[in-house]
């Protein structure tokens, strides 16, 4: 089935999600400036002080980590694949995160690393240098702390008529109470843990990717080194385009779950996460123990990552799954594209806990400015919890 531009575009438009509450804010510009969008991150680690890696803690903003990446493997004139790194940070930010470069004999290049081959919106500092007996790897980092500013915000519920003129003095201490209650109640609760825009692309490019790959002939499966008799699929290049099918899946099922309010409290045959880990464990029924866990936080509802041997969900949950699929032709063809490709069913969690959330109001002459300030597990989208703050969002 050839699917339409304008159905993909719309398909992938998370701001089309819903939310569990009315968003406070109607309008708010993010990312006005590049010190709008703060990405720390954080990687609690104690160095060796001794090895042949070289971990710098760099500071960058308009250019994304794979690139930097490729700057310091020819600065210490070492392959690509000894430079380490635990996560792509945004490149319309200003992020800071730690690389390691392998350097045997630690034999460091004579000059210090200054990039000249850079725009003028480009920018790289190094903050830190530590010697480690490990390289860093994919994944490795806890969380991400985010700071946030917005701007230009219009409140919801300030009367349409005085959009254009500043709300009288008591109407701004009520939108503003609003919307500090709305903050409290998602640190408590947390919210949908949708996929971001990024993960699609522009416009749903990437969905449009995988279309196109799926396609093309699945590669033929070949035995396995070692005199294995078993046969498997080899490992499929794409993992952009087969991330975006299965955040697209994951998504539509998230949103059918807010819909019915079963995101955040559970169905028959659910696969719960244990919270700030990967273990998951299933449950036939909800009962009153599950019930106080997920109310506390110590557990959460997940949803599947599509692919094949997804036999732990079942019941009420598992349903849901299957029929969000089928009754959705995209979603129906992209799913057979990942089971034609090998491709392993994991979970994820539908609840994203917010932690150490705190805001600031700033009052300037041409509006109303929050910056928001809050940590995220590694894996989770900041704009998920602008999404559940802001009806419409810009840049």
């Amino acid at each position: 089935m050839t699917f339409q531009d304008n159905d993909i575009t719309a398909a992938t438009d998370t701001a089309n999600l819903p939310q569990p509450i009315q968003q406070p804010l109607k309008r708010a510009i993010y990312k006005a400036h590049t010190t709008d969008f703060v990405v720390n991150e954080l990687l609690p680690l104690e160095f060796t002080g001794e090895g042949e890696h070289l971990w710098l803690h760099i500071q960058k903003s308009g250019m994304n980590t794979a690139y930097l990446a490729k700057l310091l493997s020819e600065w210490a004139e070492i392959p690509l694949r000894d430079v380490g790194y635990s996560g792509l940070k945004d490149r319309h930010a200003l992020t800071t995160q730690w690389f390691s470069l392998r350097i045997p004999k630690k034999q460091l290049p004579d000059s210090e690393f200054a990039p000249v081959d850079i725009s003028t919106n480009e920018s790289v500092t190094i903050l830190e240098q530590q010697w480690h007996n490990k390289k860093l790897n994919r994944g490795t980092h806890r969380a991400n702390q985010f700071i946030i500013t917005l701007r230009d915000i219009e409140f919801a519920d300030v009367e349409a008529s005085l959009s254009m003129q500043a709300p009288a003095p008591e109407q701004l201490l009520s939108a503003k109470q609003a919307v500090e209650q709305h903050l409290t109640t998602i640190s408590q609760s947390g919210v949908p843990n949708y996929f971001g825009p990024q993960r699609f692309g522009r416009s749903g490019n990437n969905i449009r990717e995988a279309l196109s790959l799926f396609t093309r002939p699945v590669p033929e499966a070949r035995p396995q080194p070692n005199k294995s008799k078993r046969k498997r699929i080899p490992r499929e290049q794409n993992t952009m385009e087969l991330s975006a099918a299965r955040s697209l899946i994951f998504n539509e099922i998230l949103a059918a779950r807010v819909r019915d309010g079963s995101w955040n409290t559970g169905l028959d045959g659910e696969v719960f996460n244990l919270a700030g880990s990967g273990s998951i464990f299933s449950s036939d029924e909800i009962d009153e123990t599950l019930r106080i866990r997920l109310r506390s936080g110590d557990i959460h509802p997940t949803a599947v990552l599509w692919g094949t041997d997804n036999e732990k969900v079942s019941g009420k949950a598992a349903a849901i799954e299957a029929d969000i699929v089928a009754q959705n032709p995209l979603l129906t063809q992209l799913a057979t594209g990942l089971e034609q490709r090998d491709i392993k069913a994991q979970r994820r969690a539908l609840r994203l806990p917010i932690e150490a959330l705190s805001w600031e109001w700033q009052d300037k002459e041409d509006g109303q400015i929050l910056v928001l300030n809050f940590t995220l597990a590694t894996g989770s989208f900041a704009t998920s919890v602008l999404a559940s703050l802001v009806q419409e969002l810009n840049t």
